[in-house]
């Protein structure tokens, strides 16, 4: 038995349909189904689509969660069936925020789909956020001031790579990088050019392929005061490059006087 098995057994069972009717609608024997229940035989990936076309279930979800502890009306749709997000409300029935704390950075890239992992979250609550749902990732590094490490991005959630305006920041969740916080320029229908507002680091491009969620930027919460004289590395940059402009006139004139 597995967790897929027991996920499309549940998901037929609760909907009310018999094996020949799921069948049927996958274009596969009942027999076959069968085994997919029992845990007998491994879906292959054709089919994999179609269950969760079908039942309108991401498949990272119906492979690694247990379907039976989700309440599936609480989640949220999204075209494709990319993924699915619990959709957590607060008494009033407000959206919550759940937030990604510093220690947990790393495993959102695992957690990200796991309702476990996402219930297992802090979550506050700021009236003046409506319409969305939202997420509070920690900032890391220096590469987009006057964001500090130890601040909080708060995005809400962008559903189609369309809605990705240029200019703007937002958060990204890559396969490869993990949580990034940067500047975002389409470049074609499948890239996306990431830019650091600190000039320090260089643009960098990503494929949609290795894009695993996207949130606009909403709001930020500072942890830490604002210190007038503290000098991020990009002032420390402008001002050797004003220094070495100045150098290089001062070279120029003595050689004019020579």
């Amino acid at each position: 038995m597995s967790l897929f098995s027991d996920n499309i057994r549940h998901l037929r069972v609760k909907k009310g349909f018999s094996q020949e009717i799921v069948a049927e609608s996958l274009s596969i024997s009942r027999d076959r189904l069968a085994k997919y229940e029992s845990g007998t035989n491994q879906a292959p990936y054709e089919t994999l689509v179609k269950i969760s076309h079908y039942y309108h279930i991401s498949i990272d979800l119906l492979l690694t969660a247990d379907i039976r502890k989700i309440d599936i009306e609480g989640l949220l749709k999204l075209d494709d069936n990319r993924i699915l997000l619990p959709i957590k409300v607060d008494r009033e029935g407000e959206n919550v925020i759940e937030i990604i704390p510093h220690k947990a950075r790393a495993g959102y890239l695992t957690g990200y789909s796991d309702p476990e992992f996402i219930e297992g979250l802090q979550q506050i609550s700021l009236p003046f956020l409506q319409h969305g749902k939202f997420r509070a990732f920690p900032v890391a590094g220096d590469s987009m001031p006057p964001h500090k490490e130890g601040s909080f991005i708060i995005g809400r959630y962008v559903e189609r790579l369309g809605d990705v305006m240029d200019g703007r920041t937002y958060i990204l969740l890559t396969k490869n990088e993990g949580i990034v916080y940067k500047r975002l320029n389409r470049n074609g229908k499948n890239r996306l050019i990431l830019k650091s507002d600190n000039t320090f680091y260089e643009p960098y491009e990503v494929r949609a392929s290795d894009i695993l969620e996207i949130w606009e930027f909403a709001c930020s919460i500072a942890t830490n005061e604002h210190d007038p004289d503290d000098m991020n590395p990009e002032t420390i940059k402008d001002m050797f490059m004003t220094l070495k402009q100045e150098l290089r006139q001062l070279s120029a004139k003595a050689s004019g006087h020579a």
